[in-house]
């Protein structure tokens, strides 16, 4: 009996060799030392010694980073004009109609220079609780037909501003409500009686110029949609790629309160200078209590008045100073004997197995 159990299971065992026997899948997985993680590593002991060090050399350059940004920040000088609500002259309350009213809205206002004011000085409209994150507003543009004039029909993404009055014959060009809105305030300046020249060459960005808006694309049909102007209006005879105030416009902000370029005016403002700007309050802010300002900004080498960079690289500096200081004190005051690292798992097995 054991010696035909044996030739039996002999026999089982020399059928499983069969190499036309199905083979049980297997879902190990192949071994390397990828998979099983036994690369080499860098697997640093964090010492009291190297913790302080390294706390102490992110303080020693995060601190002077921040002082030179802050400086550089607090070197720029800056006007800030609010205007929304004194352009609209007394006795009127409904300031909606009024604004959606055509006529002259002229507007004198008057800016004094605090401090001297280097070449070039730039000038920014600013609006507040104006949403171009919007989705359906981001989204209401054809891209392909700022590029290229074949493109011209190209409106199935621009509703409702796509044709003229809905009729699908009459594309609008450019089409899309980031278009239709573009912002139509005016600004001149004088000093002294004497004019200051606005230059509004090369205020764009120079990818979007030769990129993205096309020099055989000219407006057509722009602004006739209707009794219900959104903004400004543009020349037919100046292809996209020349009208630099739609480019710098269709760029839109991802916050509500942005500022956008409107010129440079090419000349010093001297200290106590006295700026008479005569503005066109044409824009509507007013049907969503938004906010318009006139902003005269010079820059530096870091760009325009923002502190917060410089305070961040304060406030990290500092924490990691003030981190660096309470080690080494309780390193000093109350020591604490190392372990020894020959007893770490990498270093008792370094092959993992």
């Amino acid at each position: 009996m054991m010696s035909s159990n044996t030739a039996s299971s002999s026999a089982v065992v020399a059928g499983s060799a069969d190499p036309a026997a199905p083979r049980r899948n297997s879902k190990k997985p192949k071994y390397s030392r990828f998979t099983q993680q036994e690369l080499p590593a860098c697997k640093p002991i964090l010492t009291p010694r190297w913790v302080i060090s390294a706390f102490l050399l992110v303080s020693v350059v995060f601190i002077p980073i921040g002082v030179a940004s802050l400086f550089a920040s607090r070197d720029v000088v800056e006007i800030v004009d609010r205007y929304e609500s004194d352009c609209i002259p007394p006795g009127i309350n409904d300031k909606v109609n009024y604004i959606q009213t055509p006529g002259d809205k002229s507007c004198n206002r008057t800016i004094k220079v605090p401090k001297h004011m280097k070449k070039p000085v730039y000038v920014y409209y600013q609006l507040d609780n104006f949403y171009q994150n919007h989705r359906r507003y981001v989204k209401s543009r054809s891209d392909a037909q700022l590029r290229d004039n074949s493109s011209a029909s190209d409106t199935s993404t621009c509703k409702p501003e796509d044709t003229v009055n809905g009729t699908g014959t009459l594309p609008i060009v450019p089409c899309g409500l980031i278009a239709w809105s573009l912002f139509n305030d005016t600004y001149s300046f004088s000093r002294n009686n004497l004019q200051l020249i606005v230059n509004k060459k090369d205020i764009s960005w120079k990818s979007d110029r030769e990129h993205k808006f096309g020099s055989d694309v000219y407006p057509k049909n722009f602004q006739a949609n209707g009794t219900l102007i959104g903004g400004a209006s543009l020349d037919p005879t100046k292809p996209l790629s020349e009208q630099e105030d739609l480019i710098v416009w269709m760029r839109t902000a991802a916050l509500p309160t942005f500022r956008k370029l409107y010129g440079k005016i090419e000349v010093d403002l001297e200290q106590n200078d006295v700026i008479s700007v005569t503005l066109q309050n044409n824009y509507n802010t007013y049907s969503f209590n938004g906010k318009k300002k006139l902003v005269l900004s010079t820059t530096s080498w870091l760009g325009g008045k923002n502190d917060f960079l410089g305070i961040a690289y304060l406030t990290v500096g500092g924490l990691c100073f003030f981190l660096a200081l309470v080690f080494t004190l309780v390193y000093l005051v109350k020591p604490r004997r190392l372990g020894d690292p020959s007893y770490l798992s990498w270093n008792r097995n370094p092959g993992g197995r």
